[in-house]
C-alpha cells in the first residue's frame, strides 16, 4: 500500500500560499535538506492545478537553463505527474497525467502495489480533500517563524475538527521549525473537571 505524504510550506498563522518575501530568506541548506528528503523514493507527484502551473511555468526553463538547479529541476521532469483538473488544456510538461478525481486517483494508488510513495506538494485544497478523505497519511510542515497576515491558511472552517499525532520534529538555525505529523484520533474524552486536576498548585 503506498503512502501519500503532503510537504507544504507555512506561516505562523497558517498561511500556505506562499509569498516569497516571507519564505525564501528562510531558505537555507537545512531547509534544503528536507525537501530532499520529502522528495525521495517518490513515484507519483500530484499537484492541484494552481501548484502545477506555477512549476510548469519555472521548472523546464530551470532544467534547460543547466544552472544549479538543473538536476532537481530535471528530477520534477523526470517523475510522473498528476495534476488534479477539471480542464482539457495542453498541460505542457513531460510524464503528467490530469484527474477530475483526485481523491478517487490517490485511493487507487494507495492501493497499487507498484506505488510505495506518493507526494502531494502545496497543493492546499487537494490536501484539505485527501484530509477529509483519510488518505493521507504525513503532513510535513515546515512552519516559518514569521506571521504572513495574507494569504491562504491550510485549514479552513469546517464542522468538524482534525486530530493529528506528533511524528517528529527538528528545529532549524533559522527558527524554522519541521514538524511531521500524522492523523490521529482525540486523545480521549474531557473536560474542564478533567483538566483542572492537573492545574499548579496555588
Amino acid at each position: 500500500m503506498a503512502t501519500v505524504v503532503s510537504t507544504l510550506f507555512i506561516s505562523l498563522d497558517g498561511v500556505a500560499e506562499i509569498d516569497p518575501a516571507w519564505h525564501f530568506p528562510y531558505f537555507d541548506e537545512h531547509m534544503g535538506a528536507a525537501v530532499g528528503e520529502d522528495y525521495e523514493d517518490v513515484d507519483v507527484l500530484v499537484l492541484g492545478r494552481v501548484t502545477y502551473d506555477s512549476f510548469a511555468g519555472a521548472w523546464p526553463d530551470r532544467e534547460a537553463a543547466g544552472g544549479e538547479d538543473a538536476s532537481f529541476a530535471k528530477q520534477l521532469g523526470d517523475l510522473r505527474k498528476l495534476v488534479a483538473t477539471r480542464g482539457e488544456q495542453d498541460l505542457g510538461w513531460r510524464n503528467v497525467e490530469r484527474t477530475a478525481d483526485v481523491v478517487g486517483a490517490v485511493r487507487a494508488f494507495k492501493e497499487d502495489p507498484a506505488v510505495g510513495k506518493v507526494l502531494l506538494a502545496g497543493s492546499i485544497s487537494v490536501v484539505r480533500q485527501l484530509l477529509d478523505a483519510g488518505l493521507l497519511d504525513e503532513l510535513r510542515l515546515l512552519v516559518h517563524p514569521v506571521a504572513a497576515r495574507k494569504g491562504e491558511r491550510l485549514f479552513a472552517d469546517a464542522d468538524t475538527i482534525q486530530p493529528l499525532a506528533l511524528l517528529r520534529s527538528a528545529v532549524f538555525p533559522t527558527g524554522v521549525v519541521r514538524l511531521v505529523y500524522a492523523p490521529a484520533e482525540l486523545p480521549g474524552a474531557g473536560t474542564y473537571d478533567d483538566a483542572k486536576d492537573h492545574l499548579p498548585d496555588a
